[in-house]
C-alpha cells in the first residue's frame, strides 16, 4: 500500500532508552504509519529531515490491556522505527531538546 511520505512519520520518540541509543549509536526513533515498510521509512526520513540513513529497524508494538476498576480497555497497536543515521549525520531537532 502506498503511503504519502508526510504521513509515514507520525512523531519522534523521546524516551530514555532511545536517547541512550542516539548518543551511542546515532540511532533515532519514530512512531510510524502501521502500513509503512522499511523502504518508505528510509525515503521519508531522507526527504523530510535531510539526513542520510544507514539502516532501518521496525517493530510492531501490541497495545496493552488496561483496567480502571471493573472496566477494561485496550491501548492501540502501533509501529516503531529505529533509524540509524550514517556517520557524521545528526538531527537538529534532537540537539535542542
Amino acid at each position: 500500500m502506498k503511503v504519502d511520505s508526510h504521513r509515514v512519520l507520525i512523531r519522534p520518540l523521546l524516551t530514555e532508552k532511545i536517547t541512550g541509543l542516539r548518543e551511542k549509536t546515532n540511532t533515532v526513533g519514530f512512531v510510524v504509519h502501521p502500513n509503512a515498510n522499511r523502504i518508505q521509512i528510509r525515503q521519508a526520513v531522507e526527504a523530510l529531515l535531510k539526513v542520510k540513513v544507514e539502516k532501518v529497524n521496525i517493530m510492531n508494538i501490541r497495545g496493552k490491556i488496561k483496567r480502571l476498576g471493573r472496566f477494561s480497555g485496550r491501548r492501540s497497536d502501533w509501529k516503531k522505527a529505529l533509524v540509524t543515521l550514517k556517520e557524521g549525520e545528526k538531527l537538529e531537532m534532537y540537539e535542542s531538546a
